[in-house]
């Protein structure tokens, strides 16, 4: 686990343009069972790619006509509980941090892996959720 001081300004990067930060099972169930529509969800991470690559490339991808309905994040390393539980609905793809998941009422339509976002750029993730957008949101 990591101190909170040394993540804080890593979940602010998200919370700051509208994430909701999950930190319990609870709040990861309760989120993805019932949001009728889109819901994004970012598994957040203290990694370089994260830093380099996905928050921005998850910003970015915002500055869109068509966005998920609801935006939430958990923290790997950090709300490890919230963390396990997200990935319970991410199967049947293995544990990644960071990853991205898009939810259409309840079920999982798209999913970004790390080995999809450390050798990417800002805006291949940017363009790569746009597309997603369009699709289910």
């Amino acid at each position: 686990m990591y101190p909170p001081e040394l993540v804080a300004p890593m979940k602010e990067d998200l919370t700051a343009v509208g994430f909701e930060q999950l930190t319990s099972p609870e709040e990861v169930d309760n989120t993805i069972k019932n949001t009728d529509g889109s819901l994004l969800v970012v598994v957040n991470s203290v990694c370089g790619c994260a830093a380099g690559n996905m928050r921005p490339g998850v910003k970015l991808s915002l500055e869109s006509d068509q966005k998920p309905g609801k935006l939430t994040t958990v923290f790997a390393g950090v709300d490890g509980a919230a963390t396990e539980q997200a990935r319970k609905y991410f199967l049947p793809y293995p544990p990644s941090s960071p990853s991205i998941a898009l939810f259409k009422d309840g079920k999982l339509v798209h999913f970004l892996e790390r080995h999809h976002i450390e050798g990417g750029t800002a805006e291949m993730i940017a363009e790569n959720l746009k597309e997603a957008y369009k699709q289910y949101c």
